[in-house]
């Protein structure tokens, strides 16, 4: 028997549940107490919802001794970002201006992850506005730290999440990603995440009243979960996929598809587009290429992946031209500093015209049949998710050199968001006291090749957390 239920992986702490062994009380209980031991060292979770947590455990407890079944995530606890919707708590996303907009529903996610069993602990710290930059701080929470190293961001966007996740608060963290927001806290917080394939699962990204967002937000934004082990990832994922009437766009797939004949070809990309990579992630990228070669697979170094610099260029046009119109507004809600992330990328970049929008909603689908080629060929893509190890906390909003260091080193993120294409991020080790990690890309709505491949990684390579903070070697 575990000596702390908090460190169990999500699928054990389910088991447990079921089983009786443990009572979903004393589970919930079990990370209440972890949260209030950890996070006044580390400022993950925001909005603790004990009260709520405790009622749903007990719920939980009725059902299992009234005979009824539970499901395959009863009982464990998980975080919620900032941004997403849980019902009866304040959605914040990090203002203090929006401190009073309390939800009126669960986002589709979430109420999925209910469905399955799991149960919200509170919110997690987020960017102010997810526009504030890669590093967790907002203006609502404050700073979140890295528990491996206070001088390391813990990456973000979801890096309230990854610090939960990875310090034991949680079993499981529910973020999303744009661009690499629920793979680049995995890697800087020695965790795994899925960014699933556009479409996967439903969402609703709302913000403010009944208006939708624009092409950007609607495409790129997908919800992701984070975990401690691949396995826990496969049953939020399990939960996770479907469809939703509030989301129009997620389509019903089939969560496994067909077996490819083997073996398996994956192709490796350590320095996407050429542009530089950091020997610790090069490593890791040879590590996990080597640990998959034990298991089977085909793998072989290529060149590059498609069209990248052209992606990164549409991307950036695209995002722009969407925050343009919004921009005044929203930069007196980022406050001074808190704008200059953002505000860099929009003297950077110009807003396109309607002759250059259309052209550009052509390059984007240009680019997706481009890797939708690529895969066809090779099934599995693996790649840095960023380029560095856990950089230090704001350097993307320092200035303009930092905001492009980052912006570089996050590129096979930001390129396989805009191509819609699914992607787990996996650890690969420790070097010189921080995490490292790879990310394993593939075909749209193969995702669960993706975690077959992670999990024969992290067979090989092991599991890194949960840790102490300050206590990682």
């Amino acid at each position: 028997m575990w000596d702390d239920l908090w460190k169990m992986p999500a699928a054990a702490q389910a088991e447990a549940v079921r089983g009786g062994d443990v009572s979903a009380v004393e589970l919930v209980d079990s990370h209440l107490d972890r949260i209030a031991e950890v996070n006044p060292r580390v400022n993950a979770v925001t909005q603790l919802l004990a009260d709520s947590a405790r009622e749903a455990a007990a719920r939980t407890d009725r059902r299992r001794a009234a005979g009824q079944a539970l499901g395959p995530l009863a009982g464990v606890p998980f975080t919620v970002k900032e941004s997403t919707p849980v019902e009866g708590v304040p959605t914040t996303f990090g203002l203090a201006r929006f401190r009073e907009l309390v939800a009126a529903a669960d986002a589709p996610p979430v109420a999925r992850l209910r469905a399955a069993g799991a149960i919200p602990v509170g919110h997690a710290n987020l960017p102010t506005l997810i526009l504030a930059g890669m590093h967790t701080r907002s203006e609502l929470f404050g700073d979140t730290v890295n528990p491996w190293d206070a001088g390391r961001t813990p990456g973000g966007t979801s890096g309230g999440d990854a610090v939960a996740v990875a310090t034991g608060m949680a079993a499981l963290g529910l973020g999303n990603d744009s661009g690499g927001s629920v793979r680049i806290p995995a890697q800087f917080c020695g965790v795994a995440a899925l960014k699933p394939t556009a479409g996967r699962f439903p969402a609703d990204h709302r913000v403010l009243g009944p208006d939708d967002p624009g092409p950007a937000s609607q495409t790129l934004v997908t919800d992701g979960p984070l975990a401690r082990t691949v396995g826990d990832l496969r049953l939020a994922y399990e939960a996770l996929a479907g469809t939703d009437p509030r989301d129009p766009r997620a389509v019903p797939v089939p969560l496994y598809g067909d077996a490819l004949p083997g073996p398996l070809r994956v192709a490796v990309v350590a320095d996407p587009g050429g542009h530089g990579v950091h020997p610790a992630i090069r490593g890791a990228v040879a590590a996990a290429a080597d640990a998959l070669r034990d298991a089977g697979y085909d793998v072989r170094e290529v060149a590059d992946v498609p069209r990248l610099d052209e992606a990164l260029e549409a991307y950036g046009k695209l995002t722009i031209t969407e925050f343009a119109p919004t921009w005044p507004a929203v930069r007196k809600l980022l406050g001074e500093g808190g704008d200059r992330y953002i505000g860099m990328a929009m003297e950077q970049t110009s807003p396109a015209s309607a002759d250059e929008l259309v052209r550009l909603m052509g390059t984007w689908l240009s680019v997706r049949r481009s890797w939708a080629e690529f895969l066809d060929a090779h099934p599995l893509l693996l790649g840095p998710s960023f380029t560095e190890p856990p950089v230090e906390p704001g350097l993307e909003s320092r200035d303009r050199a930092g905001r492009d260091r980052v912006a570089s080193a996050m590129r096979l993120c930001s390129a396989t968001s805009f191509a819609g294409v699914p992607a787990v991020a996996v650890p690969t080790g420790v070097v010189d006291g921080l995490p490292a990690g790879v990310q394993i890309i593939g075909r749209a709505f193969r995702e669960d090749l993706c975690l077959e491949a992670a999990q024969a990684v992290e067979d090989r390579l092991g599991v890194l957390t949960p840790i102490d903070p300050g206590a990682a070697v």
